[in-house]
């Protein structure tokens, strides 16, 4: 079986994404596969049944007594089992398929946690950019929030991916697709700071990536998710701060002052317009809630004086 799952996943990496972070998804998920058949003797795919892997899901369902994942990962999971049986139905002449009448969960879609604007600007002007990591810091969140980038384009970028001149990003996303992203003009002054100042100390080839950390390397996406971390407990954020709130902030506030979602959708890198979608809810939200606090017979005191 191991074999088999091995020829997926390379069949995967040429002729879908390309990337090294789909395949090791999709490998995680087959290797749960596996194992729970090897526990129940099963050592063929073709001999797993539909009432198999319908145990298998609920096993998935719920891995360890008190943990649950959610529908939205089991979905992901299922989709990733349904290309690998697609595969060995069409190149390995199975036969058999157990997930044929299995339904994705119904994905009841959380609005994305987000910063308000005031919320962002007091994040990012409370860095000493004399202090070297201070001023790398603020130009990497600073940049994240401004193009709407994914925690892993922002390691990955280099500066060849930079015009300075045309304030724009040249991202590379998911599937290995490239999508352009401006970024305001007042930015540029800082990239160029950050690079003479810091890249260029630490630097050690030319072509490396734009973010290093102060031993050389490329920066993580734990790294940057601890540096995050700590800028906002050190200026008395409560709140529980990850990259991806940047993303859905830049979105939301694109929302929030008119943008089309289709221009939004573009910036972001979505392959579908349902993905968002999410971000319409959100403004709604915000629409309602501005409303309330200014509309007077919205308010509670006025609609008690006029009772």
């Amino acid at each position: 079986m191991n074999e088999l799952v091995e020829r997926f996943l390379e069949y995967i990496y040429r002729n879908n994404s390309g990337s090294d972070q789909t395949v090791d998804a999709y490998r995680r998920d087959l290797n749960q596969l596996t194992k729970y058949l090897e526990q129940k003797n099963i050592n063929d795919f073709e001999q797993v049944t539909r009432a198999v892997f319908l145990e298998f899901v609920a096993v998935l369902r719920n891995p360890e007594p008190g943990i649950f994942n959610s529908d939205a990962t089991i979905n992901r999971k299922l989709s990733a089992y349904r290309s690998f049986y697609q595969y060995l139905n069409q190149y390995i002449g199975i036969q058999n398929n157990p997930l044929e009448g299995i339904r994705s969960v119904k994905n009841k879609r959380k609005i994305p946690e987000f910063l308000f604007l005031h919320e962002i600007r007091e994040f990012l002007n409370t860095y000493d950019t004399s202090v070297l990591n201070e001023l790398r810091d603020k130009t990497m969140f600073s940049l994240l929030y401004a193009s709407g980038l994914r925690v892993s384009e922002l390691i990955n970028l280099t500066w060849g991916q930079i015009d300075m001149d045309q304030h724009i990003v040249h991202v590379r996303g998911k599937g290995n697709k490239e999508r352009i992203v401006p970024f305001y003009p007042s930015l540029t002054d800082l990239l160029q700071e950050y690079k003479l100042r810091y890249w260029m100390t630490y630097a050690k080839d030319r072509e490396t990536a734009v973010f290093l950390s102060n031993r050389s390397t490329k920066m993580t996406s734990r790294g940057v998710q601890y540096l995050m971390q700590k800028h906002a407990d050190q200026i008395g954020f409560t709140m529980k701060i990850h990259p991806h709130m940047f993303r859905h902030s830049f979105a939301t506030h694109l929302m929030d002052n008119g943008a089309d979602i289709r221009i939004v959708q573009e910036l972001l890198g979505h392959a579908s317009l349902s993905t968002t979608q999410i971000y319409t809810h959100i403004s709604l939200s915000n629409i309602k809630d501005i409303y309330e606090k200014t509309h007077p017979l919205a308010q509670r005191k006025n609609n008690e004086l006029n009772s």
